[in-house]
């Protein structure tokens, strides 16, 4: 069976079309989107890397990192936003591979072919987020990055990331997040652990509503980024 959620695939397509409007539903990506990178290209060095991006969705990730210097794959189950991210790569002439295919299924065809795996804003949206840990494990090779993002679970986290964003702000769509599915960073380094993965780094994403800037700081109550290398 594969690992994803019909009904979160769905969601998702349906938004595909807006993937790359900055001021659409996904504004939130683009706003984000260099914090992240610098931040992981600050640990893993992107230039002439092989990076995968696992849920690249729009491709907003696969193509920055690729303008960084890497070579990008990214995949996804959504082929309503493959395509949207296919042809976005054509119109700005940053080279991405994209493919439709499980992260699962891509590990057991690739393993141990990338320098940087990133699983951003996925975890949260699939039934067995620990398997897709797994899978990126295997994909990445000796030594290399794993970098994941997610949402924690506890009342300060429900409040902001649903109520707030969705209901009050309106920085998202109501319906984006399911609270039951957020995943504590305790619960997350299981996964990672298991998965032979050692951590690196922990750090919170903060978000100012004056200034409507992100930044990262050591606060992991709401939204956090994990980074993992791969034990040699």
């Amino acid at each position: 069976m594969i690992n994803a959620d019909p009904h979160e695939l769905q969601k998702f397509s349906e938004l595909a079309h807006r993937w790359w409007d900055p001021n659409a539903e996904f504004k939130p990506l683009h706003e984000l989107n260099p914090v992240r990178l610098d931040w992981i290209d600050a640990l893993a060095h992107l230039p002439g890397k092989r990076a995968l991006d696992i849920g690249c969705g729009g491709g907003i990730l696969s193509e920055s990192m690729a303008v960084r210097g890497a070579k990008v794959k990214g995949v996804d189950l959504s082929s309503s936003a493959l395509g949207v991210a296919d042809l976005h790569s054509l119109e700005s002439g940053v080279e991405v591979e994209y493919e439709e295919i499980a992260a699962e299924a891509l590990a057991a065809r690739e393993p141990g072919s990338y320098d940087v795996v990133t699983c951003m804003e996925m975890l949260e949206h699939v039934p067995d987020p620990a398997g897709i840990v797994q899978a990126c494990a295997t994909l990445v090779k000796p030594g290399g990055w794993v970098f994941f993002s997610t949402l924690n679970r506890n009342a300060k986290a429900y409040l902001f990331a649903v109520i707030g964003a969705e209901y009050i702000a309106r920085m998202l769509p109501r319906g984006t997040h399911d609270y039951a599915r957020f995943i504590k960073p305790s619960e997350l380094a299981q996964f990672v652990r298991s998965a032979q993965l050692d951590i690196v780094e922990i750090k919170g994403i903060t978000y100012r509503p004056l200034s409507k800037r992100f930044g990262l700081s050591d606060d992991s109550s709401i939204n956090y980024l994990m980074a993992c290398r791969r034990v040699a």
